[in-house]
């Protein structure tokens, strides 16, 4: 089984994944990876919190892993995918993969005989959602009923996976964002045959009844191949500057909302220092929760491949 999409998963599994790290956070799981077992993450795109916390996480399961820079890889000299997928899979037992493109993903998992996780693509980042939704569980107990603002590029990937997971779990979504930069709408469809999603361009209409005020960096998808678009970022960060996350805006949303960004954070710019710091964030629980859930993800492919 692989872990390509929040399509993947049913609510029912997600759930069992929510479950195994309980049980890890408990010190309950008796069992582990089988010995010697090797994660391999190949990297297009540069990482802290997911490549270090994949690493952690299978160190404490037992295993190790071996970072693959596809620069210093054959892949910069022009092996395939397909070809790179079939050679992993004859060496570890695992691949965690930042790709650029969700499509070179896909394929890369079409030909690899071991589970394939998505370590982030232009069009989805289900690991960092999963482990967004347990956080929010963990903090307000619970996650049916709760309405979470995404707010600002409500057309990047994270917001992609954020969206599907939570109204299948049973949360609201309310995207908060400019009309010109408009949601998935392959996406937006497929989430709202589960549940509900709003969305709207104004901060106050947004946030109006938010239990989760959620903010990403304006211009995480301006670097394509190493090369900034500079002219993308400055006209994002004009366009965007409306929807900062800043305690005037905080006002709009209940009253004991909580804010998560999944870092890196620009403070100042899609979010104030005083709010990222505050007695309402939980973005550092947040990013603490990433080593928990890849370790959870992991067991939980582990179990469905044998």
């Amino acid at each position: 089984m692989n872990f390509l999409s929040v399509n993947d998963l049913s609510r029912d599994q997600m759930n069992e994944i929510f479950d195994i790290a309980d049980e890890i956070s408990l010190g309950k799981t008796l069992t582990s990876l089988k010995a010697g077992s090797v994660l391999a993450l190949l990297f297009e795109k540069p990482s802290t919190r997911t490549r270090i916390s994949f690493e952690v996480a299978m160190g404490r399961l037992g295993g190790r892993s071996i970072y693959v820079d596809s620069n210093t890889s054959q892949m910069s000299r022009g092996e395939t995918v397909s070809d790179t997928a079939r050679m992993l899979s004859l060496y570890v037992d695992f691949v965690a993969a930042r790709l650029d493109h969700h499509g070179d993903l896909v394929e890369f998992a079409n030909s690899s005989t071991v589970p394939v996780i998505n370590a982030m693509t232009d069009l989805e980042h289900p690991t960092q959602s999963i482990s967004d939704l347990y956080t929010i569980s963990n903090a307000k107990r619970k996650l049916k009923g709760i309405r979470i603002a995404f707010v600002g590029d409500i057309a990047q990937n994270t917001c992609n996976s954020l969206m599907l997971a939570a109204v299948k779990l049973g949360a609201e979504m309310a995207l908060v964002g400019p009309k010109d930069y408009p949601p998935n709408p392959e996406y937006l469809t497929r989430s709202r045959e589960y549940g509900v999603v709003d969305i709207f361009d104004t901060m106050a209409d947004g946030l109006a009844g938010a239990d989760i005020v959620y903010i990403d960096s304006f211009t995480s998808l301006t670097d394509t191949f190493g090369k900034v678009d500079q002219s993308e970022v400055e006209k994002r960060n004009r366009l965007f500057a409306k929807y900062q996350v800043n305690a005037a805006a905080l006002k709009y949303a209940d009253k004991d909302a909580l804010v998560m960004h999944p870092l890196p954070a620009f403070r100042g710019r899609e979010i104030t220092a005083d709010v990222l710091e505050g007695s309402k964030s939980i973005v550092w629980e947040q990013a603490k929760n990433k080593l928990l859930l890849e370790q959870a993800i992991l067991m939980f492919l582990s179990e469905k491949s044998t």
